[in-house]
């Protein structure tokens, strides 16, 4: 009988979710028995994962375990070699938080470009009218580069359009046709879109090619006075770099939800700047994201335990190609085509 761990909090309803699945037992923080979680795993077939880092120590002894499933799409968390070479998939769920990190990369932009929290911390200071000229400004007639065009950059991009916003698009794997049909313009080259963009938002994965990406360099390629935000990793960003950007330009204001270091042990020194909007990687977790999520996570372990695990949720692909070659049940894995 298969056993699922569930190694942080998710919602109700991906543990009901679990309760439902015959032939599998679980347990999770509120039954957890006794022990560290690597000697449960010793008897785990399946794990659940939110912010619980899973390494070589953790997965020593588990030599049952088959399937880790990441509560959200960053799995940075997550040795994925080291899963591979135990011939243990790596999930997560793809689709379950897409629409929040996207409404949240929006509230970040409209945040920035009306000035509400100075405005607002102005009002309870007694502060009801603006001196001179405001300088807020209107989304509508701006440009956008996004720079990633998946599950979540589409959204964005098509929240971007409904604001008037005119949104072009640079992701080397996505092809230009593919960007243009979609009604946006197909920037190949990423410098002559940060020139031209009065505010870059960023939805890439961190990985060895992409940490630190977002540098002085690219900083200074960048329109002055544009606007920067950031809901995807924040080991993407040179914060010294970008403190010196938000200090002397180019940048007039950037909105990040994720630091390089999580969760935060000591400020760093941007956060003290008044054009910078700081979220403690909160994109995602909306009461509906969390659902979602829950019951996704829930879902790929079991089914992937069944031998019909989603194709398009698992990051290893090498390991369901392996278990189709040697199980009669695995050719059942489905691609939901998104």
């Amino acid at each position: 009988m298969p056993h699922i761990i569930v190694a942080d909090p998710i919602h109700p309803d991906g543990l009901a979710r679990l309760a439902e699945a015959p032939g599998v037992t679980f347990e999770h923080p509120g039954n957890a028995p006794a022990g560290t979680l690597a000697e449960r795993l010793r008897h785990a077939d399946g794990l659940i994962v939110r912010g619980t880092p899973v390494d070589e120590a953790l997965l020593k002894g588990a030599e049952r375990l088959r399937v880790v499933c990441r509560h959200g799409v960053g799995y940075d968390l997550c040795d994925v070699p080291a899963l591979s070479k135990r011939g243990i998939a790596m999930m997560i769920t793809p689709e379950a938080n897409a629409a929040s990190v996207a409404e949240h990369a929006l509230m970040l932009m409209l945040t920035l470009a009306r000035r509400v929290v100075p405005l607002s911390e102005g009002v309870r200071r007694g502060e009801w009218r603006v001196k001179g000229q405001s300088s807020t400004f209107e989304l509508g007639g701006r440009s956008v580069l996004v720079i990633g065009f998946g599950r979540i950059g589409t959204r964005v991009a098509r929240l971007c359009t409904a604001f008037n916003m005119h949104v072009m698009v640079h992701d080397p794997f996505i092809p230009a046709g593919t960007i243009r049909g979609a009604g946006y313009e197909a920037v190949d080259k990423r410098d002559e879109g940060l020139a031209r963009a009065d505010i870059v938002t960023v939805h890439i994965p961190a990985n060895d090619k992409t940490r630190g990406s977002i540098d002085s360099a690219f900083l200074a390629r960048m329109k002055q006075g544009a606007v920067l935000i950031n809901t995807a990793r924040g080991t993407l960003v040179d914060e010294a770099a970008l403190e010196a950007a938000l200090r002397s330009g180019p940048l007039a204001a950037a909105g990040v939800d994720v630091l390089k270091v999580e969760p935060m042990v000591k400020p760093p020194p941007m956060v003290a700047l008044d054009n910078l909007i700081v979220t403690p990687h909160v994109a995602a977790s909306t009461a509906e994201g969390l659902r979602r999520m829950a019951l996704d996570a829930a879902g790929n372990v079991v089914d992937y335990l069944a031998g019909t695990p989603d194709r398009d949720a698992i990051v290893n692909g090498e390991i369901l190609q392996e278990a189709e070659r040697s199980s009669a049940t695995w050719p059942n894995a489905r691609s939901t085509g998104v």
